[in-house]
């Protein structure tokens, strides 16, 4: 018996360190690669135009196809999951939207999702433990802690959909100001700026544009500009949107000139990131501490001090030096 359980804990434990590992390693992939090479997919585009309508069609059919399965048996999943209370329903809405997912039933399927990572999760570690350790204490204990996993696993996709989307916001923000400076010191309206800031950049910064093609939507069906400049750093989550609009509505409640206000608002964003740039090369040096330490200085010691070593045996003890 006990060899059977330390056969399993030598079998489990390295496979369980390799999914770890294999997780975190696609997740790190996930963030710092970009898997669409823009030159090949222009390269490709020009060989074949219609390749990539193509693609895109068969893409949607295929998330069409998933949307409505989990649409149909989401209320079923999500309920025990729902928020009671409208203020926990408004921070998820608002997780959703600023993770770029703007729909009705967003909430529903986002909440579906996590119970069946939580159900796949307990069979499948279920299924592992029972094999491995048979019907036991541990092995339901282990099952339960897996769908944990699962069931937490969507909650931090989210955060780092969140995070990235965010990130390529502030990164592009800054250009789409100085777009929207040449377009309004044009001659243009603030209306015509934004609608062409969306549609010239379209191609580098997707998120930024769409935002912008969001805004001249909602211009377009009569809201108010002070409401749509609002919900647009609101919706977004990101605080140098709610602080140009901030500026663009008081520009226009006032009168002054928004081209001067955007071009201290472009100014201030491009210093920040230059701060940001700035701190991260000062803690370098501190984050470069820990590698030194633990793998380069020992090997530099071996070297630099180990001849030195044998050669001082070698002086003091003659019989052990021969």
């Amino acid at each position: 018996m006990l060899l059977g359980i330390a056969l399993s804990n030598a079998v489990i434990i390295p496979v369980a360190i390799f999914l770890a590992i294999g997780a975190m390693t696609w997740l790190i992939l996930s963030q710092f690669v970009d898997r669409d090479d823009r030159a090949e997919q222009r390269l490709q585009e020009l060989s074949d135009p219609r390749r990539r309508s193509r693609e895109q069609e068969r893409d949607n059919k295929k998330s069409e196809a998933i949307t409505r399965v989990l649409e149909k048996a989401s209320p079923t999943l999500a309920k025990p999951l729902t928020p009671t209370n409208e203020r926990d329903m408004g921070k998820l809405r608002q997780g959703l939207v600023e993770a770029g997912f703007r729909s009705e039933s967003a909430p529903m399927t986002y909440l579906s999702i996590r119970a069946l990572t939580a159900i796949a999760f307990l069979f499948a570690g279920g299924g592992v433990s029972l094999f491995f350790y048979g019907f036991t204490t541990a092995a339901a204990i282990r099952a339960f802690v897996i769908a944990g996993v699962g069931f937490y696993l969507p909650t931090l996709i989210l955060s780092q959909l969140i995070r990235r989307r965010k990130q390529q916001i502030f990164q592009g923000l800054p250009d789409a100001l100085d777009l929207l400076v040449v377009c309004v010191e044009a001659g243009l309206g603030l209306d015509q700026a934004m609608r062409r800031v969306a549609v010239e950049m379209k191609k580098s910064y997707r998120i930024v544009a769409d935002e912008f093609g969001l805004c001249n939507l909602q211009l377009q069906m009569g809201r108010a500009r002070n409401q749509v400049l609002t919900d647009l750093g609101a919706r977004t989550g990101v605080d140098d949107l709610r602080s140009l609009a901030s500026i663009l509505i008081q520009a226009d409640k006032f009168g002054s000139s928004i081209a001067n206000a955007l071009r201290v608002q472009s100014e201030a964003m491009r210093t920040r990131r230059q701060q940001i740039a700035e701190e991260k090369a000062a803690k370098t040096a501190v984050k470069l501490i820990f590698p030194l330490v633990l793998f380069i200085f020992p090997g530099i010691f071996v070297v630099l001090v180990g001849p030195a070593g044998i050669q001082m045996v070698r002086e003091m003890f003659p019989a052990m030096g021969g």
